[in-house]
């Protein structure tokens, strides 16, 4: 009968430390070859946590199982991306070349539901779409038709995963145009936001975040300039408009009542 321990690892990087270790030692294994051939089996995941499970027998042999993580990670990984764009449509954070998405598909190919590397490929360019990840250039819409036409079909039966340095800094240098333009492209629609709403001012909410829609304002920026609605006009089903007093300011009505009450007082 053989015993099995899941655990998670950082890809390349396993160490006989809690908790792989003592989860290890009651097996009966050599822990230094079951953890050299975890390592050796989850380098290609350098600097990603890793699901692993170890299988031992009872003739003291063991298999290593390596799960693998979510495309849209790996994605980030091979293009060294820290998060995806919050605004896909609008906002690209980087270009893959079909190499890369072989790459990452081979990876994945034995948990997608495809039958073969094209279909693999397919899933990895639909995830980029979502991200904000263009493709040879293009919105990874585009390129999935590129893919059902064929334009790939070498370099997906080769198995080419092999890019040039000089293809890598064009990549990286192509990162950075896209930042910056992003960037200035944000600030833009921040400003143009920021009219809209001061000519708007005193109106309704619901009235100003449509107009900010409109304009094709980024959801996240409008969630940032848009004043939140107030719990309690929320819960009586009514909105402020902007510029409303706060929560918490004392009404004209209630500073009119504490003016009467004053000549009382002073009785």
């Amino acid at each position: 009968m053989s015993s099995q321990i899941k655990a998670l690892v950082e890809g390349g990087k396993a160490t006989a430390a809690p908790p792989l270790g003592p989860a290890l030692g009651p097996l009966g294994l050599n822990i230094g070859q079951v953890i050299a051939k975890i390592n050796e089996k989850t380098k290609s995941f350098a600097g990603m946590q890793v699901p692993i499970t170890v299988t031992a027998k009872k003739d003291k042999t063991f298999d290593v199982e390596v799960g693998t993580p979510p495309v849209s990670a790996l994605v980030k990984k091979e293009l060294k991306l820290e998060k995806a764009s919050g605004n896909p449509k609008a906002e690209k954070v980087a270009n893959m070349l079909i190499e890369q998405a072989i790459k990452i598909a081979k990876m994945k190919e034995s948990v997608l539901l495809t039958n073969d590397l094209k279909g693999a490929v397919k899933t990895v360019v639909g995830s980029c779409v979502s991200m904000g990840v263009m493709v040879e250039g293009k919105d990874a819409k585009e390129a999935l038709k590129l893919i059902d036409r064929g334009d790939f079909d070498a370099k997906i039966k080769a198995g080419k995963t092999e890019l040039t340095a000089e293809e890598l800094a064009a990549l990286e240098k192509q990162k950075v145009e896209l930042a910056e333009a992003t960037k200035k492209a944000r600030e833009t629609a921040e400003k143009k936001a920021t009219e809209i709403m001061e000519k708007m001012k005193g109106r309704e909410r619901s009235e100003i975040k449509a107009a900010l829609k409109e304009a094709g304002t980024p959801p996240d920026i409008i969630q940032k300039l848009l004043p939140v609605e107030e719990k309690g006009a929320a819960a009586a089903g009514t909105t402020p408009a902007a510029g409303a007093p706060a929560a918490g300011a004392t009404p004209k009505a209630d500073e009119k009542k504490a003016a009467e009450k004053k000549p009382a007082e002073k009785k």
